[in-house]
């Protein structure tokens, strides 16, 4: 198995909970999860220590599955049988609106 791709983004001290705060992206071959992440920690912390816990806080939701997430699936949407592609143009020429090729 290969190892998550872990993304931290906007990594914040919160002084009134005295904890490191993020959003810890993991992505993996067959999903990306979004998980906001938290270590309670003084703020002379390193940032490197810090990164490290929320990383490892991520990885530790990413397994069990539980917890608050966001989550995107990679699925590609499939053709409805028997309609043709929508097309805005064709649809206001039959509503009686000239056709124009300028903007409003």
């Amino acid at each position: 198995m290969t190892q998550p791709m872990i993304q931290i983004s906007d990594v914040m001290y919160n002084a009134a909970t005295q904890c490191f705060e993020a959003m810890v992206t993991v992505e993996t071959t067959t999903r990306t999860a979004k998980y906001p992440c938290e270590i309670e920690a003084p703020i002379t912390m390193s940032f490197e220590q810090a990164a490290s816990g929320l990383k490892t806080q991520a990885l530790r939701r990413h397994k069990s599955r539980n917890g608050m997430y966001s989550q995107m699936r990679r699925r590609v949407a499939q053709a409805r049988a028997g309609r043709t592609a929508f097309d805005p143009r064709q649809w206001l020429a039959q509503l009686g609106f000239p056709q124009t090729d300028k903007a409003a």
